[in-house]
């Protein structure tokens, strides 16, 4: 497991236990998964694409019910049912969407003809010393009209509203890919300090490993749902034989889609959460907070 916890699960800042879920007429995605991730690790979430990265970082951020409460905890707290726990600001998720609820809607983007100035000094209690700091870190343009600005400008203001309030566990999806290079790696320092000094913990899925090799902790692999992998990254026998975190990934990867190739198609269906009737409840259905 990622991290070094205290062993029965009580010391850790992400904790999955048993995980069962599948989206709605879906077969399972995933099956008995376990993970573990202990305070102040920097760890990366690789794998394909589809292999339910973003799932499970939409579960750990309380995005999605899975079983009991007791199933999925961050910071010792049922990540779905404890309704405070994003409130606080201790836990902090940014995705590849910026979006926001609006009533029987669901998510929609976030947009309109609002400044990078309004937005960020909206968000209410946060340190005016970290705001200053963040903004001059990302190099926002507080008069920036955000129905105006690139992808990438965007994505800054983003990034330092999601951060404005010093969080314990911070959970990220492909948010740096729109960052340019010095940027990003500014970020990712910012980042490192808050894990340092606070004992902070953050999981990052990205394809995107330049500098990573220095910068994080432990490492966690997922293929088609399953737990590959989940160590330090100085316990990776691969990467002390190999120049770079990307040529070993890569090799990874390489062999995951060769192992693809060589099944035989399956031509029976994969069993369901669901049962037979697409109308019987299931405490594994993918509910959305």
């Amino acid at each position: 497991m990622a991290g070094d916890g205290d062993g029965d699960g009580r010391g850790d800042s992400i904790r999955v236990c048993g995980m069962q879920f599948a989206y709605e007429m879906q077969p399972p995605l995933f099956m008995d998964f376990d993970l573990s991730v202990a305070p102040g690790s920097r760890c990366l979430l690789l794998g394909a694409n589809g292999s339910g990265k973003t799932t499970l970082l939409k579960i750990l951020a309380g995005k999605h019910l899975v079983g009991g409460r007791n199933v999925v905890r961050v910071l010792n707290r049922s990540a779905f049912h404890d309704t405070q726990l994003a409130c606080s600001g201790d836990l902090s998720y940014l995705g590849g969407s910026w979006s926001k609820t609006i009533g029987s809607a669901g998510e929609i983007p976030l947009q309109g003809d609002f400044s990078a100035e309004h937005m960020i000094f909206g968000v209410e209690g946060s340190d005016p010393v970290r705001r200053d700091k963040l903004i001059e870190l990302l190099d926002i343009d507080l008069q920036w009209r955000m129905h105006k600005v690139s992808d990438g400008q965007r994505r800054r203001v983003q990034i330092c509203m999601g951060l404005l309030h010093p969080f314990q566990v911070l959970l990220l999806d492909e948010v740096t890919v729109d960052l340019d290079v010095v940027t990003r790696m500014d970020f990712l320092e910012f980042l490192r300090e808050e894990c340092d000094q606070r004992g902070a913990t953050i999981v990052y899925a990205t394809h995107i490993f330049d500098g990573l090799e220095t910068w994080a902790t432990h490492l966690v692999y997922i293929q088609d749902g399953e737990l590959r992998k989940s160590e330090r990254l100085s316990d990776i026998e691969e990467l002390k034989h190999s120049a770079n975190l990307h040529s070993v990934v890569k090799s990874w990867l390489r062999a995951e889609t060769k192992q693809s190739k060589r099944k035989l198609p399956d031509t029976t269906q994969k069993p369901s959460l669901f049962g037979a009737s697409p109308f019987t409840s299931s405490r594994h259905m993918a509910y959305y907070r």
